[in-house]
């Protein structure tokens, strides 16, 4: 068995901690020098991460129980359960807190790099909550590279309006925002979100775990039971410590599962999940800790995701934001596993990559005994719920980078022949877009495209999320039946719907394009060509002028734009001088050129990087 233990040498100083540890937890002291094995989780402040402890505390005891030099019993050393910290999507959104969510991914991404490669673990079970954390978490296990498994701590069950007995999820509390009834806001709010678990909706949460599960490196029986499903703490968590156990005697790691078609597996079941625009800036993060150096170079073009979900994946989930059903109600009728049969059997899936449970996707997929789509929940790829794929990758003059993203199915209307045409109103800043809207909503007419702008991972500093604005203008949309758009350098919550398009880049903090709107310029929206354009830029006379002006602008400032927010702690100066962009994670790297890790270490893992695509292909493999 491989490990990484600094305690092989058998110093006494180094020892002392140690057996003192071993008695505390009651295991066998003569094992300390074996490779470590242990548990890990998350806390928050939110429902998210309430539940979490209990499962740690139950897959503790399941790993206690376990270890030791008995027959049958893993011969290893326990260490005590580690936790990271995160903060609460749900309660920040809309406010400059909301600048940490993206950063907490990395913040969890370097405890747990802390954590693992200084205690050594050999063998790692993570309990997982919120959307960032997951992600954080299976970047430091990609890197650590390691055996290790991936549990989600659940979603919440769906609360209800106790008048008129509609089912009611976070999004529906800021939907209401701006109703002018504050006893209906607090009704609505007071019934939300009841019990614990992460976010019900096919928002982040559920779209990165179900992602996780395809992906491998969770069971996929797993990802879809509510956090207070008592099999969470009972037989999943001896199922798990099997699981590891197997893994650490096959050797098995999750550079050997999470590869290149894994990856994709987990792209496409996103586009029929009709999933979150986030998983676009989780997956080249991920595909970096795999060791790949461009997600979309090494494992999928842009063009090539834009075929598939245009040609090839359908959306087959009628779930939150854009239809009407839960992850739990997706549980009660046979869980991701569905989906995945589904997709597999259409020719959609690679069936052949390894999983954590040591079988292939295809053969886990089987054992579970997986039900066919019951058409309601669930449809099947011949008939699904729609047509095509969620998601929408967008160029154009507007987007260079190629990096714009729109959530195709939470789309509700305003694409004539697939194409928006709308008038510029440009904000600068998320905040000032609130104010308008809170203030002076009757300035907002059909066919407007707000731009909120300097909320990119530089110029926030951060990438926030813009749930509350898209909340208040999808209810706006609704009440008067016009469509609004908005396009932004920043993000969304898994939860926005409407015709919203973000992580424009290059970002406004960098003198990308979107910097140069003015009010009244036509910006549109071109989803047969898939490009985001303004018109006014195509000439090259005002281009060129309105670069000139705001590097004059710039210049005058120091080198940052004045309508940039400000970094005013270590972490968001950290943000604002080492973000990377969106098409590359948005995450924090000290050299924003420096991509993949050390060559000596790709070489001593055996990755070789992959130039393969397969973008005409009618198959997804």
């Amino acid at each position: 068995m491989k490990s990484r233990s600094v305690l092989i040498d058998r110093h006494p100083g180094r020892s002392a901690q140690t057996i003192g540890v071993a008695r505390a937890l009651g295991t066998n002291p003569d094992l300390i020098h074996e490779p470590s094995v242990g548990v890990i989780g998350t806390k928050g402040d939110s429902q998210c991460y309430l539940g979490v402890m209990s499962k740690v505390d139950a897959i503790h005891a399941q790993l206690k129980s376990k270890v030791g030099d008995g027959p049958g019993q893993m011969k290893l050393r326990l260490v005590q359960p580690e936790y990271t910290i995160a903060t609460s999507d749900g309660i920040r959104n809309g406010t400059r807190e909301m600048r940490y969510s993206l950063i907490g991914r990395e913040v969890t991404n370097d405890s747990l790099c802390e954590h693992l490669s200084a205690t050594g673990l050999a063998g790692t079970i993570a309990v997982v909550a919120c959307d960032k954390p997951p992600v954080g978490t299976l970047a430091a296990l990609l890197e650590h590279n390691l055996p290790s498994i991936i549990m989600s701590d659940g979603p919440i069950h769906p609360g209800h309006d106790p008048k008129s007995g509609e089912a009611l999820d976070i999004v529906s509390a800021y939907q209401v925002a701006g109703n002018p009834d504050e006893a209906f806001r607090h009704l609505i709010a007071s019934h939300a979100c009841p019990g614990i678990g992460s976010c019900g909706g096919m928002f982040t949460y559920n779209t990165m775990q179900t992602f996780i599960g395809v992906v491998g490196m969770q069971p996929l029986h797993m990802v879809a039971p509510p956090s207070d499903d008592p099999r969470r703490t009972n037989e999943f968590a001896a199922e798990l410590v099997g699981h590891l156990a197997n893994m650490i005697a096959k050797d098995l790691k999750p550079r050997d599962i999470v590869v290149r078609d894994s990856i994709r597996n987990a792209v496409i079941v996103a586009m029929a999940i009709g999933g979150s625009t986030n998983v676009v800036l989780h997956t080249p993060e991920i595909a970096r800790a795999a060791g790949f150096a461009d997600f979309w170079k090494d494992v999928m073009t842009p063009e090539e995701f834009n075929h598939l979900s245009q040609h090839v994946v359908p959306v087959l989930t009628d779930a939150r934001p854009y239809g009407k059903y839960s992850m739990v109600d997706i549980d009660n009728i046979g869980g991701v596993q569905v989906i995945v049969r589904e997709l597999l059997d259409a020719g959609l899936l690679n069936g052949d990559v390894m999983t954590c449970t040591g079988e292939t996707l295809a053969a886990q997929v089987a054992r579970l005994g997986s039900k066919k789509a019951d058409g309601k929940v669930v449809y099947p790829v011949e008939k699904p719920y729609k047509p095509t794929g969620g998601l929408r990758m967008l160029g154009g003059n507007l987007s260079p980078d190629f990096s714009a993203i729109l959530k195709l199915a939470g789309v509700e209307g305003g694409l004539e022949n697939n194409i928006f045409r709308g008038r510029a109103c440009v904000f600068e800043g998320e905040q000032h877009l609130l104010d308008a809207l809170e203030k002076t909503p009757g300035q907002f007419q059909n066919n407007d495209i707000v731009i909120v702008r300097y909320e990119g991972p530089t110029g926030a500093p951060g990438m926030p999320e813009m749930l509350d604005p898209t909340s208040r203008i999808t209810t706006l949309c609704r009440e008067r039946n016009i469509v609004i758009a908005l396009m932004t350098d920043a993000r969304f919550s898994g939860g926005s719907v409407g015709l919203v398009i973000g992580h424009v880049g290059p970002e406004a903090a960098l003198g990308g394009p979107i910097a140069l709107i003015e009010n009244g310029d036509e910006i549109v929206a071109d989803l047969n060509k898939n490009e985001l354009n303004c018109t006014q830029l195509l000439n090259p006379a005002v281009n060129a002028s309105r670069k000139a002006a705001w590097d004059k602008e710039v210049a005058a400032n120091g080198g940052i734009h004045p309508n940039c927010g400000i970094a005013d702690t270590r972490l968001l100066h950290r943000a604002r001088f080492s973000a990377v962009p969106a098409t590359r994670g948005g995450g924090l790297h000290p050299n924003r050129e420096v991509w993949v890790r050390d060559p000596r270490e790709a070489k001593r893992s055996g990755f070789t990087p992959s130039n393969k695509h397969r973008a005409g292909s009618k198959k997804a493999f």
